[in-house]
């Protein structure tokens, strides 16, 4: 059977804070998708250029020492190489160990003028 007039409105109370309670709802899963799915940017992002960072605010002497401890990794790194090749290659890895060498020694001596804390 066809129906000539329209349905009146909904004159319920509870239907408009079924609504408002479904506005917040959507709301707040959106603050939670905006907030998981669109990351704020960092300044990492700044500079896609650089790889590597250090952080702002470390002192001296901690970067000395891993700068030291990073000389004498790979010193043994290029040592261990050096003994595996012959003829150039090894002359020119012994020349890089040297290099490493004296890096770690200039390190160590700053590292022994900073002040301690």
């Amino acid at each position: 059977m066809f129906k000539a007039t329209p349905n009146p409105p909904d004159t319920d109370p509870t239907s408009s804070r079924q609504k408002s309670h479904s506005k917040k709802l959507d709301e707040a899963a959106d603050r939670a998708l905006d907030f998981y799915l669109k990351p704020k940017p960092t300044q990492a992002e700044a500079d896609p250029s650089q790889l590597f960072t250090v952080v702002n605010g470390i002192d001296t002497e901690s970067l000395l020492a891993n700068l030291s401890e990073t000389l004498a990794s790979a010193n043994a790194m290029v040592n261990d190489l050096a003994f595996d090749l012959e003829g150039s290659r090894r002359h020119v890895a012994l020349g890089i160990q040297q290099l490493i060498e004296l890096g770690g020694l200039l390190a160590n001596r700053a590292l022994d003028n900073v002040e301690p804390r």
